[in-house]
C-alpha cells in the first residue's frame, strides 16, 4: 500500500475519521453530485456515480441524502455548480503531491491550498510538473489471507489488470471504468476486500526513513485533507510500517 494509503487506513482504525464524519459526509455528497452532473443519474450507466454511491453508503451516508445529491446533480433539485481543479506541488523531502478539489470559488481554494503548502515546508508547482508521475487507477485492497489463485481467477476475468502482493494485502488494479465490475465480481464470489476506490498511483516512490521526515510530510497531507474543498491528496511517498505505527500512537 502506498504511504498515503497506509496512513489513511491507520487514521480510520484509530477513529480519527469518525471525529470528522460530518466533513467526510460533505465531501462524499459533493462527489456524488458532481458524478451525477457529469454522467447522469443512473448508476448502472454511470460508473463514476456507481463508485461514489457505493463509497458514500460504505461511509454510512444516509440513502436519502445520497439520492438528493444525485437529484441536484441532474438538475431535479437546485444545486451548486462545482468545478474540478487539481493542484500540483511538493511536500518536504521532495515528495510529489497531487491535490484534487471540487470548488465553487477557485480563487478561495487556490489561495487556501497555496497557503497550506507554503506554511508547512512545501511549494506549489506548475501544471504538469508532478502529474506525469501518477496514473488514475481503480484499486481494490484484498486481505492477504485470500487465496491468490482464487483472486486471480475472479478479478482478472472481470477486468483487473494486475495483482500485487503488498504484505498484509493484495492490491488489485484495473481501469477506473472497470472498478464496479471487478468489485461486483468479488462480491458475487464472496471474496472479501477492505476498500475499492479510484485513486492516483505513483510510478515511483520517495522512501521516508525517519520519523522527522514522515511527520513533516504527513502534517502537510493531513492539513490538505482537512480543507473543505479538497477531495483527494495523492503522494509518491512510502513510510516504513514501524514509523507509521509509532506516529499513529501519538496524540
Amino acid at each position: 500500500m502506498s504511504g498515503h494509503s497506509k496512513w489513511a487506513t491507520i487514521k480510520h482504525k484509530k477513529g480519527a475519521a469518525d471525529k470528522k464524519r460530518g466533513k467526510l459526509f460533505a465531501k462524499l455528497i459533493k462527489q456524488v453530485e458532481v458524478a451525477a452532473r457529469q454522467g447522469g443519474g443512473d448508476p448502472n450507466g454511470n460508473a463514476s456515480l456507481r463508485t461514489m454511491f457505493q463509497k458514500a453508503r460504505e461511509a454510512s451516508v444516509p440513502l436519502d441524502t445520497i439520492e438528493r445529491a444525485v437529484k441536484r446533480g441532474t438538475g431535479e433539485l437546485e444545486g451548486v455548480d462545482y468545478q474540478s481543479v487539481t493542484y500540483e506541488g511538493y511536500a518536504p523531502h521532495g515528495v510529489a503531491l497531487l491535490v484534487e478539489c471540487l470548488t465553487d470559488n477557485r480563487n478561495r481554494t487556490g489561495g487556501d491550498v497555496r497557503a497550506i503548502f507554503s506554511k508547512n515546508g512545501g511549494s506549489l508547482a506548475e501544471p504538469g510538473a508532478v502529474s506525469w508521475q501518477f496514473s488514475r487507477q481503480g484499486v481494490i485492497y484484498v486481505p492477504r489471507s485470500v487465496d491468490e489463485e482464487q483472486l486471480m481467477s475472479v478479478a482478472l476475468e472481470a477486468g483487473a489488470e494486475d495483482i500485487v502482493d503488498e504484505g498484509e494485502n493484495w492490491r488489485v488494479t484495473c481501469p477506473p471504468t472497470d472498478l464496479p465490475a471487478v468489485r461486483a465480481a468479488l462480491e458475487e464470489a464472496a471474496v472479501p476486500f477492505d476498500s475499492a476506490d479510484v485513486t492516483m498511483l505513483p510510478s515511483t516512490s520517495v522512501h521516508l526513513d525517519s520519523e522527522v521526515a514522515a511527520k513533516a510530510v504527513l502534517k502537510l497531507v493531513d492539513l490538505l485533507d482537512d480543507n473543505d474543498d479538497v477531495e483527494g491528496v495523492y503522494g509518491n511517498f512510502d513510510v516504513a510500517d514501524e514509523i507509521l505505527t509509532t506516529l499513529s500512537l501519538e496524540d
